[in-house]
């Protein structure tokens, strides 16, 4: 178990963190860090050790809105959220817009949570720009959950930056390309989600920085919804046209490139590099298919929304950027291990809502 490992717990009382120089921790406390300034792409962060709540003082009722649940990151999230909703004793209602295209939908439901019978809303927004169109009051606390928000009326953002996920991805290509050809140019293939959505284009800028100087040349990019088919579409394209040395994307893209890759006979050809983890791409790390992936732990960061936002309701100050560091998995078993806080368990399917004392069903 992670927590075996982590460091001896002093506490904070205020806010349950505590700060150390670090890596672990004692039991009950969890992995995270506090990234300053706040909701900028270049952060400083500094190593602490959460107390989470193990109930709350009363059953409040938490909106959560999400992009979508049609791929394993915001599966995770939402295994987070319920698991620690019932944990707490708390009422959860999750809605999804469906895509990041459904900005209308999402829209309306953030003014459906504003005036429903709840007390805090976490918003997985569609857009950075969500609330520059959502003029109504916010009357309620609404928390950044995952995704990037610009807007002075949320301060607190529970999640990882992207920019520095794109920037651990792009120095690990770096290094493996100057490891293995040293003195050769290196195409890299960027098959991203959704354009100016998400987190994309923070990842794209940190690959971009990462590369800047290399010998790594970024020789396509092509942007599409998180549809594995689309993904197919795009990756026989780009096969027709080049024979790139890496392709980074997301991990539905990468799921899509190893079997077309295998069926065209170029597996061992085209090294693949994962921008987020997922059960697929787990299995093709640990079958040397995918050389590298990055883990921003969604399970965890799902239960730390639920804390957070219940922690504020309960008297807590706003708590700015936070959210568990990026770990660096590849295919070797000492960066495999410790999975408890990255996937949804096997069997988990997703769960929209959650009620104090009572089953738990799909809507």
């Amino acid at each position: 178990m992670m927590r075996k490992y982590w460091q001896r717990l002093f506490t904070l009382a205020t806010f349950g963190l505590v700060f150390s120089g670090y890596a672990t921790s004692e039991p009950h406390t969890w992995p995270l860090e506090q990234r300053t300034p706040f909701n900028v792409k270049i952060q400083q962060s500094q190593t602490l050790n959460y107390l989470p709540l193990t109930k709350a003082q009363k059953p409040w009722r938490i909106c959560a809105l999400v992009p979508h649940l049609k791929d394993a990151y915001w599966i995770g999230i939402d295994y987070g959220l319920i698991q620690h909703a019932k944990t707490l004793g708390v009422s959860l209602d999750l809605f999804e817009a469906g895509s990041y295209y459904h900005k209308d939908k999402q829209l309306a439901q953030l003014q459906n949570c504003m005036q429903g019978d709840y007390d805090a809303i976490l918003l997985g927004s569609v857009s950075p720009d969500l609330l520059a169109q959502f003029t109504t009051q916010l009357t309620k606390p609404v928390l950044a959950l995952v995704n990037k928000l610009n807007s002075d009326r949320v301060q607190t953002h529970i999640g990882v930056n992207w920019y520095q996920m794109g920037l651990l991805a792009g120095n690990f290509i770096k290094a493996d390309a100057a490891s293995q050809h040293p003195h050769q140019t290196a195409n890299l293939a960027l098959l991203a989600g959704p354009e100016n959505v998400g987190g994309t284009d923070l990842v794209e800028q940190g690959i971009r920085q990462a590369l800047e100087g290399s010998q790594v040349k970024i020789s396509a990019i092509q942007h599409a919804d998180n549809n594995r088919n689309l993904y197919r579409d795009q990756l026989q394209m780009l096969l027709k046209s080049q024979q790139p040395d890496y392709i980074l994307g997301s991990a539905v893209a990468i799921e899509a490139a190893i079997s077309t890759l295998k069926q065209k006979g170029l597996s061992n050809r085209v090294k693949l590099v994962s921008s987020y983890l997922s059960p697929a791409i787990l299995r093709g790390l640990k079958r040397e298919k995918v050389i590298y992936s990055n883990d921003d732990l969604v399970v965890l960061q799902g239960k730390l929304a639920i804390d957070v936002t219940v922690k504020q309701l309960e008297g807590a100050k706003i708590f700015g950027d936070i959210g568990p560091a990026i770990i660096k998995r590849t295919s070797s078993s000492n960066t495999l291990s410790q999975l408890d806080f990255s996937l949804a368990e096997a069997d988990f399917y997703p769960l929209y809502q959650v009620r104090p004392n009572s089953i738990n069903r799909p809507l």
